[in-house]
């Protein structure tokens, strides 16, 4: 079992800027290999991270297959600084994940008029492995954790 960090990767990633302890996105990430498909979604595995602001605080997980279909989504650092989710060995297998701090977290968002209605998944996050490009949503087991929790309190 491992628990990714919310924090950013190491400086010198992919990942990483001087606005990463805030959560921030540097660069976009131009393929992503989902391992397992987004629930709902099974024909649609390969992505694209692409920042939506200058900060890279948002950004959208673009289908590369279907120009249509993405999802808003962000790092829970800036939101949920506390946020840390565990996964089974079993994910650690699938994205070939050797070095916790390759893990980038995502949350899923659901926008909504504004951003105080705006929610994130915290019990389904999405973990690339920023080395192998690979990536997963993972459902935790962790009651506890919202699917739809404010983004802002």
């Amino acid at each position: 079992m491992i628990a990714p960090t919310v924090d950013p990767p190491a400086p010198g990633s992919a990942m990483q800027d001087s606005a990463a302890s805030e959560g921030a996105v540097r660069d976009d990430i131009p393929m992503i290999e989902l391992v397992h498909p987004m629930p709902g979604f099974p024909d649609h595995t390969r992505f694209a991270l692409v920042r939506l602001d200058e900060d890279g605080v948002l950004c959208a997980l673009r289908s590369l297959d279907d120009p249509d279909l993405r999802f808003l989504v962000t790092s829970p650092v800036a939101f949920f600084p506390d946020y840390a989710p565990e996964v089974g060995d079993d994910v650690v297998a699938d994205l070939g994940i050797t070095d916790v701090a390759d893990v980038l977290v995502l949350v899923v968002l659901t926008a909504g008029a504004s951003l105080a209605e705006t929610t994130a998944n915290l019990l389904g996050p999405v973990l690339v492995n920023t080395v192998t490009l690979r990536g997963s949503q993972v459902v935790l087991d962790d009651p506890a954790l919202s699917v739809a929790a404010p983004l802002v309190a």
